[in-house]
């Protein structure tokens, strides 16, 4: 069996990752990355999936262009990551690996209600979960819920797929000078406002000691070697273990 570097991860894809030119969900997207994921479960890994709602919903945003109520445009955005994890699950069974969809919202008829407990269970038994509705709260994001999720569930490790190679000191589709960071503190992304996560997310993950990897996830491949011990993307942690 393929040597790892650790046994069980937390996945943080955004929405967008999922679209193409085929709509809000591209099938062609969708399929290569349940493929990729397979690939790791293969190994033995244990694999814990949050989806973010952009590419159909994002609340925030949506409540500021209709001048609407916040908290219900939250919801929406928790609903549209219920689509998304349910087209992952989906396309993960489809090509036969056992699946789990865990909502923070009650919607039982579709999936299941998230109980940490049962999560870790159905990890250990080889299942990929995917913890849908964000945290069931408004004015958190689904970047606060994957870490929240990483840390109950105890990963070793949590991965943000994004669509460029790392962190940068600012947008490198749009600043050709920006500077590329291999490995940095989570101080220092929260100190220098580096866009990687909301600093909920940044703040719950340094406090946990729980590292994060942060790497492009169009890089076909790269999740395997990642986890087969190649430096790949960026890493950040806790500049001080012992607190």
């Amino acid at each position: 069996m393929t040597k790892l570097i650790c046994q069980r991860i937390l996945l943080k894809l955004s929405g967008e990752a999922l679209m193409g030119t085929k709509g809000s969900i591209d099938a062609d997207i969708i399929k290569r990355l349940a493929a990729e994921i397979k690939e790791l479960c293969d190994t033995g890994l244990q694999v814990g999936l949050v989806i973010g709602g952009g590419n159909i919903l994002r609340g925030s945003e949506n409540a500021t262009a209709e001048g609407g109520n916040r908290v219900t445009s939250d919801h929406m955005g928790m609903l549209a990551t219920v689509i998304n994890a349910l087209a992952m699950q989906n396309a993960l069974e489809f090509i036969g690996q056992s699946t789990r969809v865990m909502s923070a919202l009650k919607i039982n008829e579709v999936c299941e209600d998230y109980i940490c407990r049962r999560a870790i269970r159905h990890l250990e038994k080889g299942r990929v979960v995917i913890f849908a509705a964000g945290t069931g709260n408004p004015f958190f994001t689904t970047d606060s819920a994957a870490s929240l999720r990483a840390v109950e569930i105890e990963a070793q490790l949590m991965i943000k797929a994004t669509k460029v190679k790392g962190v940068y000191s600012t947008d490198p589709n749009q600043d050709p000078n920006a500077i590329f960071y291999p490995h940095l503190t989570y101080d220092q992304a929260i100190d220098q406002r580096l866009r990687v996560m909301d600093t909920i997310a940044l703040v719950l993950c340094n406090d946990n000691n729980l590292p994060m990897r942060v790497m492009n996830i169009f890089d076909s491949g790269a999740l395997m070697r990642l986890m087969q011990g190649e430096n790949i993307g960026s890493y950040i942690e806790n500049g001080n273990k012992n607190d």
